[in-house]
């Protein structure tokens, strides 16, 4: 029970900083839960009608009270909240107008009205009262709520004066209740919230009264009887019945801790009630479930039904494990943090790690003496049931630790797009697509980022058919865009230097690599500008020999390397007599590549690594900075000529 324990000293320690009234991040106090409300309706303090409108799209989510059996409703008899709800509960004339109530209410239409006024009288009775329930309890009192919506015109009738379920004419003279209501619901399905004016009182919103709220929690709190043993806390509180759902979004049925069938077989013998089974204090778990709520809300990772949040206990913010690194550390590309920090691109990667440090230092001092850090990752195989897929407690410096050793052992020079150009370690769902395609299947998308988790997280390895995988793809470059396979050729560089990490690779050109993978990469890096270099020369545009073998050189890179060294001949003839000192270069950093081999790796057929692409990588990369350099200062020469 660690994790509930951790989830209701979060409550308890950021109850006061949440913005209470934020609909984007706000903790709900206990015994409440947020509803889509879809028409307001204005009393007075006499429980007199005053106004009604529909509520715009976007401004219905609601605070509203409820019990442990309401937020959890389903089924044919589902249980009304008691002060915000559909109509079939409010309305004591529902049923005069044609209304139609849910399906185990159909014996007796005014059933569900009859439970709602009668715990709303129990509430407006009880020394917890409040005076805008006494309003609402007077106003429900006289049953004519749709009489009164229908004369607003809010609500519609046909000829019969019953309810109109369906608008036939035409859409642009809808009346505005058809245009809420989702997935084309009828307006009997409607969900009021009340605002009651009262001389005096500022505030005549229901869902924002903080002491309509407090008054709702203690006369529920008070109602209950059903002491036992929290496990959680471990003393004698009142346990809870059922515990909350919907902690993914508004829909979210499944719930972690479940108990709903006493019959058959059920506690194998051990127990006889659930109580005895998992017995949690009601407070205790509407507070910890209040808070996943909110933390998922926030800061978490969602995929699909899964959902990862990373948190500190205290509240402080902390660095996200699921973003890149230039969504961690700001717009930096590399060329600008060379520029920043005075340093050529070889000097790029110590730079990031400057920069990486002092970013994780400045979290350091923001977290404070705070020290746990939770990691959890929830997904449900059923609609009706929640599971933890991974759970962490670490200290804080253990955490940020882990956090910098994943950027800085994972970096690597990466293209997403023309705008975003950074150095360091991608995130986990670029990793899932690197390796297995932009369309691939969204239980392998969340299989791969579980996987993935405990590398960040634990300080464990990838695994080595990620890795593979990966180098695999960015070799088939025929059958990627060119922007995909600038992408995830970063990509693939990273995760195989981050796996390798006791070779100690370099993010600039080594010259003294000697590996045959890595320099076969050199080779292809020098063969592609060579090829590249001509026909640009020639005013041509198409793929070159090097990218359209690179899959079979990734194969078979000796016999591949004769195809396209005799590929060339063409090209140097022309570069010959257009670019001669060009191609005399090339041509002697070919043979001073060739050269680097040891004495039979060259000859060697098999199959090459992910390496090799770290070596065509920063080849490519220093020929281009050279290319650049060079026609800056012919363009300073023949503006100083000009001169």
């Amino acid at each position: 029970m660690s994790w509930i324990q951790k989830l209701y000293d979060t409550y308890e320690q950021c109850a006061g900083q949440a913005d209470l009234f934020s609909t984007e991040s706000s903790l709900e106090p206990i015994c409440h839960t947020s509803q889509q409300a879809h028409i307001e309706v204005t009393i007075n303090g006499e429980g007199d009608f005053l106004r009604a409108n529909v509520i715009p799209k976007g401004q219905g989510v609601t605070l509203v009270p409820c019990t442990e059996a309401s937020v959890g409703r389903s089924g044919s008899k589902p249980i009304n909240h008691p002060l915000c709800d559909k109509l079939q509960y409010l309305a004591g004339d529902f049923s005069k107008f044609g209304g139609v109530v849910t399906s185990g209410f159909a014996d007796d239409p005014t059933e569900p009205h009859k439970i709602y006024q009668s715990l709303l009288s129990k509430w407006a009775n009880s020394s917890f009262t409040h005076p805008k329930i006494i309003a609402i309890q007077a106003y429900v009192q006289k049953r004519h709520l749709v009489s009164d919506l229908v004369r607003e015109k809010i609500l519609l009738t046909d000829e019969k004066n019953q309810l109109l379920t369906e608008w036939s004419g035409d859409k642009k003279e809808a009346p505005a209740i058809f245009g809420i209501m989702p997935n084309s619901n009828s307006p009997d399905g409607a969900v009021i919230r009340w605002r009651v004016e009262i001389p005096g009182e500022p505030l005549s919103e229901t869902w924002k009264d903080r002491g309509l709220m407090d008054a709702w929690i203690a006369f529920y709190s008070s109602q209950k009887d059903n002491q036992g043993l929290c496990l959680v806390t471990g003393k004698i509180l009142n346990l809870a019945e059922q515990h909350p759902a919907k902690l993914r979004h508004g829909a979210d049925k499944a719930k972690f801790i479940s108990s709903n069938d006493t019959s058959g077989f059920t506690f194998r013998g051990r127990f006889v009630d659930a109580n005895q089974a998992c017995g949690v204090g009601f407070e205790v778990t509407q507070k910890a479930h209040n808070a996943l709520r909110w933390l998922i809300t926030r800061q978490a990772y969602r995929n699909g039904d899964q959902a990862i949040v990373a948190w500190a206990v205290s509240g402080k913010k902390i660095p996200d494990p699921f973003a890149n690194s230039f969504d961690l550390f700001g717009i930096v590309s590399e060329e600008s943090e060379a520029k920043q920090n005075h340093a050529g691109p070889s000097d790029a990667g110590q730079a990031f790690s400057q920069r990486l440090a002092k970013k994780l230092a400045g979290y350091r001092v923001e977290i404070g003496s705070a020290k746990e850090i939770v990691v959890m990752a929830l997904d449900s195989a059923t609609p009706g049931r929640m599971a933890i897929t991974y759970y962490r407690e670490l200290d804080h410096s253990e955490f940020l630790n882990r956090i910098e050793a994943w950027h800085k052992e994972y970096a690597w020079h990466q293209n997403f797009s023309k705008d975003m150009k950074f150095i360091g370690a991608p995130a986990p769902k670029d990793i899932a697509e690197a390796a297995f395609g932009r369309r691939l299947d969204e239980k392998l998308r969340k299989a791969t980022i579980e996987r993935l988790l405990p590398c960040i997280i634990d300080g464990q390895n990838i695994p080595l058919d990620l890795v593979e995988s990966t180098a695999h793809r960015v070799s088939n470059r025929v059958g990627l865009e060119y922007w995909e396979w600038e992408k995830y050729l970063g990509i693939a560089c990273a995760l195989f230097r981050g796996y390798q990490k006791e070779r100690g690779y370099q993010m600039a050109l080594e010259l003294n690599r000697t590996s045959r993978d890595y320099l076969y990469g050199r080779l292809l890096a020098i063969a592609e500008n060579i090829e590249d270099r001509a026909l640009y020369v020639g005013g041509e545009k198409r793929d070159t020999s090097a990218a359209k073998l690179m899959q079979r050189f990734a194969d078979h890179p000796f016999s591949t390397w004769k195809t396209i060294e005799l590929s060339l001949s063409p090209y140097k003839t022309r570069l010959r007599s257009k670019r001669p000192a060009f191609l005399a270069t090339m041509e002697s950093q070919l043979d001073e590549v060739i050269n680097l081999f040891q004495t039979n790796d060259f000859m060697e057929d098999k199959k090459l690594s992910g390496e090799f692409l770290l070596g065509y990588h920063c080849q490519r990369q220093t020929l281009r900075t050279k290319h650049e350099t060079e026609q800056t200062e012919n363009v300073e020469i023949d503006i100083t000529e000009t001169n």
